[in-house]
């Protein structure tokens, strides 16, 4: 069962990786065994995969916003030379605001729109073109308990988590019988920068913690066995899922 779980010899490309659950996902991806480039906007992402990579596989970096449409394609590229291919992407940058529908600002909409949804699919088509020609890859998206319910005051975020989740099938659909894996994860209510609305809030989060059966927010680690689970072998006949990790939130 190890070599089924196991991704040595196996080049990842993790978005949003400087900090918080894409970190821990690219640290779970390393610690099975791949190698990992970390992309993301940050200063910060280089001494992140310096310190990730100080044991292990190599881990790389590449400094880009990918919500500027002209930075995507050569963050990608980039990033797959670095690592001399690439075998698993794990789409985990993103954004929200928060504001009344009836208040949000359009310009808002588009920017989380676009980083949320358009780069997801842009990265899944440059992952997916060269993935199709080797005949093999694995393509995990990062959904959100939003891919399901509504929520509230983040119209932009719903929209484009429902999107992620409907893209996910739409690829898996053409892609499956051509060796490729297009999953998502759907985290729960996790503890981080997107939830430091939420998190304390106490109009919100008692609300929020009496439906997670488990009864605690989640936190980077609660992903890890998820991500490895979605990028390796063990999940060979796993196509066009969105794996919630949640606490059971959606069981409640």
């Amino acid at each position: 069962m190890q070599e089924c779980f196991s991704l040595s010899g196996k080049r990842a490309v993790v978005t949003g990786a400087a900090s918080g659950l894409s970190h821990g996902m690219a640290e779970a991806l390393h610690e099975a065994g791949a190698e990992v480039c970390l992309v993301d906007i940050s200063p910060a992402t280089s001494a992140a995969a310096a310190e990730l990579g100080s044991s292990g596989p190599r881990v790389t970096a590449v400094v880009a916003d990918l919500g500027d449409r002209t930075q995507i394609e050569p963050a990608f590229q980039k990033a797959v030379a670095t690592l001399g291919g690439i075998d698993i992407l794990v789409n985990g940058a993103g954004t929200i605001t928060r504001h009344k529908s009836e208040e949000y600002p359009i310009e808002e909409w588009d920017r989380v729109i676009g980083l949320n949804l358009s780069t997801v699919f842009l990265m899944c088509q440059m992952a997916g073109r060269i993935m199709l020609a080797q005949g093999h890859g694995n393509i995990i998206n990062i959904a959100s308990m939003l891919s399901f319910t509504g929520g509230m005051t983040v119209p932009a975020y719903a929209a484009s988590k429902g999107g992620v989740a409907q893209l996910t099938k739409t690829l898996a659909n053409e892609w499956a019988g051509r060796g490729l894996h297009v999953n998502a994860l759907a985290p729960g209510f996790m503890a981080t920068t997107l939830t430091k609305g939420l998190v304390g809030n106490p109009e919100r989060e008692p609300g929020i913690l009496a439906r997670v059966p488990a009864g605690r927010w989640g936190k980077p680690d609660d992903l890890k066995g998820a991500v490895v689970f979605l990028a390796s072998a063990a999940s060979d006949f796993i196509n066009g899922v969105v794996l919630p990790v949640d606490g059971g939130y959606l069981a409640r």
